[in-house]
Formats: C-alpha cells, structure tokens, sequence
C-alpha cells in the first residue's frame, strides 16, 4: 500500500478532516442486510421479495474483522458506534459483537432496532454492554403499524420490546418514527403521548429518498416545521441546544417538564455542513454519505492481511477525499452523484 500513515501520527489523527472540514466522529456499521419487516419506505416487498439476493455469510464481515475495523477507526478519531441493518439483532450472535465493541475504551456503543426481537434479546443485551438504543416505531395504531411494516407484525410486541428494554435499565431510548404524509402523519401526536413522561425520546424523521427503490416523492415529506407546529398546539415546546456537534436531530422539551422530542430535517434542512458520520455496509465498504452510491472496499485488504497502519490509511484516504453533500445538493436542484470507488 502507498504512503501508509506513520503509526506514531495515528494517536493524534482525532482531527481527521475532509475536504469540507469536517471531522470523523462516528462509525455505523451495518451487520446484516436481512430484515424481517418490509417497510414500504425502506425495503419494499416489490423489490425484496424471496428470490432477493442477500449477501452469503462469507460474504459478511466476520465479528473479529467489524471489531479491528471499529478500534481502527477510534485511533482516527471515531468516538461513537452504532450498529444497523437490516435488522440487526437478526445476525446470529450479536451479544458477542456488543460484547468486544464495549471493551474499547472510550466508545459510545448504540443500535437501532424494529423492535420485534427486542422483548427477547433486551437483557442479553445490556449484560454485553450495549449503552443506548434506538427503536423505530413509525405509528402506535396496529393497522397502520401493519401496513407500513408489510408482514403484518403488531404494534404490541414492539412496545413490549421497550417495556422489557426500559426493565433491564436501558433508559432514554429513542423512538424514530418516518412521517410519510396521507400515511402516518396522524400518528405524531399518538407517539408524543405515549412516552410523555417516561424519560423516552420520540423523533421524527422526515421521509427521505434512500437507495432508488422506495419511489420517494417531495410531497410526501411532511416537513419538520410542520411536525413541530402540530406538537406545539397541544404539548408547547422550548428548543435544546444539540449534545454535541454533528448531532443531527433537533431537540425540544415540553416546557411542563414532561420530557423531551426530536425531529431529523434531511429533507428541509440539509445538515451536510455538520456531518460527521462513516459508514461500513455489510460486505465491508466504507460510504461516506448515507446516499452514496459507491464505496470503498475494505473487506479484500483485511483478508490479504494488510497491517493496522495500511487499514488506517484506507480509512484516512476515504475520509480526507470526502466531498459529499448530497442533501444541499438536492435542495439547490442540482445534481446528486455519488462518491467514486
């Protein structure tokens, strides 16, 4: 490999910057590309019917290569992980990824979840170490909850999930619910009721036009302004500053004390600016953007055996040559292509 990192640099790599300036904080790392929900936002049954071509388990990162790639990127500057899909806590063993991602020092260890086996795994969980969760819970009404899942799953076995979640001593999980208009959008006063209260953090995403399959369509976003006025009729809000830079919800708290909401602008207000976020798909790639299209491989150098600095390398490359902005682009009606391989 050329012109690897010095490793005696690596340590202080925290400030690695991208063509835009913005540093490397976060890490998502998707575990699986299996779901048991077919979302019609996300992973509509048109195109992932039975005959869909999910990656071989050989063709997954092995648990051993996810956690080298994880302490890797710390060294460079990563402080956050969170562990995605899929559906994650459909891959065999997750309790043993948790496990050696919470023995790095210094990680804020999350995942996000539907909800459906978290009754089950809550427990094993938090005994691996895991810290926060997100549960995505896109309507409290089954009938809608049902059709927007299309397996017909029911509402109640996800509000289990937090219940035993919130039991075992997870405490202020995120409940991320996609507002899609003339879908779900009568569903936002329901879910702020709900977990009013309960120390629980619902947050609204705007529908947004991920991957090319979900037929996405400008008016069906109901944007975040209008979420916010809806809440603010019935429940008024004060506005939170963000818990740190690069955080890309919006907080509010109810000014009676009666606890917290969020909503994600993507859409409306394009955070591109702030974003601190890599990605590693399952079959090993880094994506710096959410809407990439290409990515950068690292599962062949891992399995030719490069060394830790040639990783790292990688990874800095990937990250200094980062001039994605794809949600400002979209908003200015300019073109949106994707990163190069």
């Amino acid at each position: 490999m050329n012109n690897p990192i010095p490793s005696y640099l690596l340590p202080r790599v925290a400030d690695l910057l991208d063509r835009r300036g913005r540093a490397l904080r976060d890490l998502r790392i998707s575990i699986t590309d299996r779901c048991n929900f077919r979302c019609t936002y996300c992973m509509p049954k048109a195109v992932f019917d039975k005959d869909y071509p999910y990656l071989a388990r050989s063709s997954l990162l092995s648990f051993e290569e996810i956690e080298r790639v994880a302490r890797l990127a710390v060294d460079c500057g990563v402080g956050k992980i969170r562990l995605t899909g899929g559906e994650p806590l459909l891959r065999r063993g997750v309790e043993s990824l948790v496990e050696r991602l919470a023995r790095i020092p210094g990680i804020d260890l999350a995942l996000t979840t539907n909800g459906a086996l978290l009754a089950r795994k809550a427990r094993s969980l938090r005994d691996a170490g895991l810290g926060r969760l997100t549960v995505s819970l896109d309507a409290l009404d089954d009938g809608i909850f049902q059709r927007m899942n299309d397996v017909n799953f029911p509402v109640a076995q996800v509000l289990e999930g937090i219940a035993e979640a919130e039991r075992v001593g997870f405490t202020g999980i995120k409940i991320n619910a996609v507002i899609q208009k003339g879908v779900n959008e009568g569903e936002i006063l329901a879910l702020c009721r709900q977990f009013r209260g309960s120390g629980h953090i619902p947050r609204f995403i705007e529908y947004m036009d991920v991957g090319s399959c979900n037929g996405w369509r400008m008016d069906q976003v109901l944007p975040s302004s209008e979420v916010l006025a809806r809440i603010e009729r019935e429940f008024p809000l004060e506005r939170l500053g963000a818990h740190r830079h690069g955080e890309v919800a919006e907080r509010w708290r109810y000014r009676d004390g009666g606890g917290e909401v969020g909503v994600i602008s993507s859409v409306t207000q394009a955070f591109c600016g702030d974003c601190t976020r890599l990605r590693l798909s399952t079959d090993g790639r880094f994506y710096t953007c959410l809407f990439a299209r290409n990515g950068l491989d690292v599962k062949t150098p891992l399995r030719l055996g490069l060394a830790d600095d040639e990783i790292r390398s990688l990874l800095a490359t990937a990250w200094h040559g980062r001039d994605d902005h794809y949600s400002e682009l979209r908003a200015q009606g300019l073109p949106t292509p994707g990163t190069v391989e």
